[in-house]
């Protein structure tokens, strides 16, 4: 296939994407949408609304706060977006969550891409022109993903279909943005590839997907022996029984914190456990003897 005939293709894919939509495919007008789609600015927190049409209203208090501490670490992974209204005013068209936990964590200033008020088509063409790249790394996609989700209004399955892709190939994508901020970190630095990525985020738990990645990289796990590492531990967990000798709480924050050590530490899906009384253990599981000596060589002085 020539570059010619590529080119077209990718024309034609966008069109049927956005309709009757006339395109101006000039260098100017290419650059400028490709801005579009790419630049992001730190802007005030106190200077953006919120979106008086926003569908969502209620949000996870608790899950707030631990995006909250996330960012007070790591800083905005994603950012958000928002249209101009006018100078040093925004309103805020997608993240009310991230937006939420940024203030929380008591940042000033929020990453966030920007866009005027009547601008939807060129933001639509761009995002998808972007989308065409072959130099993104998975997090790039993703993100991609799912702004053409949350602004364009665009669901899963049409936009598969519009781009050539299955269904499960997009969903694959957008479970990204839930990964550990650490991994996706990885991923943007291409430490971490695709298929491993796809493996640990069929985990549930943080916790797990920590672990795995540590071995990943400790151990140079390969993408099938990580598929099979997380397929055994998701049965795991599924097959535990809840332990009924002790009222088991929700670990606060710091404690969590001490469990990814740990976990970081041993290599092993360690589980710290404590009552309303302070009392509690720390379970590491192993999967093999050797497994076994491993851990012990690790616990001795």
């Amino acid at each position: 296939m020539n570059k010619t005939t590529k080119k077209k293709e990718i024309g034609a894919g966008i069109r049927a994407l956005l309709g009757d939509i006339s395109i101006d495919n000039t260098p100017t007008a290419l650059a400028e949408r490709q801005q579009l789609a790419n630049h992001i600015s730190e802007i005030p927190i106190a200077d953006v609304e919120v979106n008086p049409f926003q569908p969502r209203v209620e949000f996870d208090e608790e899950r707030l706060q631990e995006l909250a501490e996330s960012i007070r670490i790591h800083g905005v992974i994603q950012p958000i977006t928002v249209r101009t209204l006018a100078p040093n005013t925004y309103q805020l068209i997608a993240g009310e969550r991230r937006l939420r936990a940024a203030k929380i964590a008591g940042l000033t200033t929020i990453p966030a891409y920007q866009r005027q008020a009547d601008d939807q088509a060129m933001l639509e063409i761009a995002l998808i022109e972007n989308i065409q790249r072959e130099d993104l790394n998975p997090m790039e996609i993703a993100q991609n993903y799912q702004r053409l989700i949350e602004e364009c209004t665009i669901t899963h399955d049409d936009l598969g279909k519009r781009l050539g892709k299955n269904r499960s190939t997009v969903t694959n994508y957008l479970r990204l943005l839930k990964l550990p901020p650490d991994l996706q970190v990885a991923l943007r630095n291409q430490t971490l590839s695709m298929g491993h990525a796809r493996a640990i985020a069929g985990l549930d738990k943080v916790e797990q997907q920590l672990a795995v990645y540590k071995l990943i990289i400790d151990k140079a796990l390969s993408v099938r022996q990580t598929e099979e590492l997380t397929r055994q531990m998701a049965n795991a967990s599924t097959n535990d029984k809840p332990n009924k000798t002790m009222e088991v709480l929700k670990l606060p924050i710091h404690f969590r914190k001490i469990q990814e050590e740990l976990q970081s530490h041993f290599g092993a899906q360690v589980q710290l456990k404590r009552n309303s009384k302070g009392k509690g253990e720390v379970v590491i599981p192993f999967a093999s003897d050797n497994d076994l000596n491993r851990l012990l060589n690790l616990l001795q002085p």
